[in-house]
């Protein structure tokens, strides 16, 4: 078996390179899938979509910034999301567009640079052999929703910003060979606007949002080849630390994950949820409704809320719904040094954590509590 586990996305390393050879070597053996680490402007996800392509947009006014900081006055990286950057749409614009179609976000450069790394790497055998190549994007509404507040405006920008990521992951799957690549679609803000619709009590609500939400996904696959994989990443956000919220349990996911699944427009190769805390029945019986093909099923339950052997009570409670599946972290690890101990084990005040050890050990521990639960 290899795909136990997987590696959501970023990771506090400066170079593809470090992460691959951390990886590969490490914990390749169960992952089916190896992303480059999310290093450098991505290590802040969406905030380097904002402050490269969004500020200065002609066709877009910046209405707010984040605070200058330690790192000078012309940040781009927020406190939090009462310090994102925000955007209106210039007046008399009907629809905002990106040129340079292929390359203007930024995703399909870093990916076809970091797949001659990757690439090279496993010709060494420092990466094994089955293993694909990953490329993590945000889908539409998570690249616009925490920067285009009027929702009017945002129906004006959605459209064209859904092109750019169509153009981005063309491009990307016309340098990389299919059958080893996949591409991960992140859904932290779409998860967010379903669950307000749940939290409201708006059943009916939430799922005509997760049908709104989710329809890009089937534009922006449309003409990838058939041996890409196609993986979807529902997320909790973490922009305040992880987790920004807490859901009372999965609904707003299974909803996500279902609308994402059937908008692909094509079978989605696997899925990721993350958890928190609890273990009990109540949160996890929505598990009972997921529907997403043959989809591999990802459980992000390899994080620090857990009390004494939580994450065995959280898998076997999982066991009742998916007789199968792998494990993963609730999110990317990009900025834990920055947010020390948010999602991984705090190893006290004396000495900075050694995040790879840790990172590294968490999920060779996962792998063997999946097998004893499992079997």
């Amino acid at each position: 078996m290899t795909e136990e586990l997987l590696l959501v996305g970023s990771i506090p390393l400066d170079t593809p390179e470090d992460v691959f050879r951390t990886f590969g070597p490490a914990i390749g053996d169960w992952l089916a899938y190896l992303p480059d680490g999310e290093v450098g402007d991505r290590r802040f996800w969406i905030d380097a979509v904002a402050y490269r392509v969004l500020n200065g947009h002609p066709q877009l006014e910046t209405i707010g910034r984040p605070a200058p900081d330690e790192h000078g006055p012309d940040t781009w990286r927020p406190q939090g999301d009462h310090d994102q950057f925000k955007f209106r749409v210039v007046p008399g614009v009907d629809e905002v567009s990106f040129g340079d179609p292929g390359w203007r976000l930024g995703y399909a450069r870093d990916a076809i640079n970091s797949w001659f790394v990757f690439r090279t790497l496993k010709k060494e055998g420092a990466i094994p052999g089955h293993v694909r190549f990953q490329v993590c994007l945000p889908l539409t509404y998570s690249t616009l929703g925490l920067f285009v507040p009027d929702e009017a405006d945002l129906r004006k920008v959605a459209p064209g910003m859904t092109k750019a990521l169509k153009a981005e992951v063309d491009n990307i799957a016309a340098h990389i060979p299919p059958a080893e690549l996949a591409i991960q679609w992140d859904l932290a803000i779409e998860n967010r606007r379903i669950e307000a619709k749940v939290v409201a009590g708006d059943p009916e609500g939430a799922r005509v949002e997760a049908a709104n939400v989710a329809a890009p996904l089937g534009e922006v696959c449309a003409d990838l080849p058939d041996d890409v994989h196609i993986g979807l990443h529902s997320c909790y956000g973490t922009v305040n630390g992880w987790p920004s919220r807490k859901p009372a349990d999965i609904t707003g996911t299974v909803l996500l994950l279902n609308a994402h699944a059937a908008a692909c427009g094509r079978p989605v190769d696997f899925v990721h949820f993350p958890t928190v805390a609890e273990a009990d029945d109540a949160w996890f019986r929505p598990l009972g409704d997921l529907d997403v093909g043959d989809a591999r099923v990802y459980v992000g339950a390899i994080h620090h809320l857990h009390g004494v052997d939580g994450m065995r009570a959280q898998l076997e409670m999982v066991n009742k719904y998916l007789p199968n599946f792998g494990l993963a972290a609730p999110c990317g690890f990009g900025r834990v040094p920055e947010r020390p101990g948010r999602m991984l084990t705090d190893e006290g005040d004396d000495a900075p954590p050694d995040y790879m050890r840790i990172i590294l050990e968490d999920h060779r521990r996962a792998v063997d509590l999946l097998g004893e639960v499992l079997h």
